[in-house]
């Protein structure tokens, strides 16, 4: 039986192994050379890449950018989802027609979703603005005060659909008796939803939350096909950072460290997300 299991697990072990362990030590190991990325010399420079690190300006402007975005995604994101679930699970006609439409948007690779937003912004928008003699400025993309803005609405738009369906799942799996006791004791709509499908929706909170935030600071691809980083430096987030840092710039060793500081930021902030919806759920 055993083996049996073991025949299984192996495959994808192997896979997780080869995908991502042995590159994550392969980043360690070259974080601390001054490897270009193609000659065999890789110089070891010590913890040197990393004191730079804190010392770059467009390393830590590309962390600010990646941070904005995630907490305005994360909001966001979390709250659409949530009302939209609430609205769905309400009982309104045409629910599944709806559910698909909110949802196929998530199925498109972000890259082409970048594409759309451009073409939307650029072209699609702004002729509707002129057809209807209206003066609304659409460019987004093309302002450094806007360009977030604009890919949190191609974000949200894109990914909204997936996590409504998590809450929704969390919404139906909700005790009806539990909503009849407290209408019984009084409750209104509103406190019944904060009182008694809020704490029961803790676990679905956690997930979105959790999924959401990791997904927000690893956004690379659709900054490549909308913004390409711009304008200026506006929209470079960590990512984007650091792959022209190591293969346009061949800093292969410097980008590295970037990597690796990407990696410890998730896994902490993975971890403190998981903690603190946790005990939330023990005391529900």
């Amino acid at each position: 039986m055993f083996r049996q299991y073991l025949v299984l697990v192996i495959p994808g072990l192997i896979i997780f192994t080869i995908g991502l362990i042995v590159p994550l030590f392969l980043s360690l190991r070259y974080s601390v050379t001054s490897w270009d990325g193609m000659s065999a010399e890789k110089t070891f420079v010590g913890l040197k890449n990393y004191v730079n690190l804190f010392k770059d300006k467009e390393f830590i402007d590309a962390w600010w950018f990646t941070i904005k975005f995630t907490i305005g995604n994360t909001i966001i994101q979390n709250v659409l989802a949530l009302l939209f679930a609430v609205a769905l699970d309400s009982g309104i006609r045409w629910q599944k027609v709806y559910r698909t439409a909110l949802f196929v948007p998530c199925l498109i690779s972000a890259i082409i979703v970048g594409f759309i937003w451009l073409k939307m912004f650029s072209n699609v928008l702004p002729e509707i603005n002129e057809w209807l003699g209206t003066n609304f400025n659409f460019l987004l993309f093309g302002d450094s005060k806007t360009v977030l803005g604009g890919l949190l609405i191609a974000n949200n738009w894109q990914w909204v659909g997936y996590w409504m369906l998590i809450y929704l799942a969390g919404l139906q799996s909700v005790p009806g008796d539990l909503h009849e006791a407290a209408k019984v004791d009084g409750a209104n709509a509103v406190q019944r939803f904060f009182h008694v499908t809020i704490p029961m929706l803790t676990p679905a909170i956690t997930i979105c939350v959790v999924g959401i935030t990791t997904g927000s600071l690893k956004v690379y691809d659709l900054l490549v096909s909308s913004t390409k980083g711009g304008p200026g430096r506006a929209s470079t987030s960590i990512i984007y950072q650091t792959y022209t840092t190591a293969i346009n710039g061949r800093q292969y060793g410097y980008g590295s460290a970037m990597t690796v500081t990407l990696v410890v930021v998730l896994l902490m902030v993975a971890m403190i997300q998981v903690k603190g919806l946790r005990k939330k759920e023990v005391q529900v």
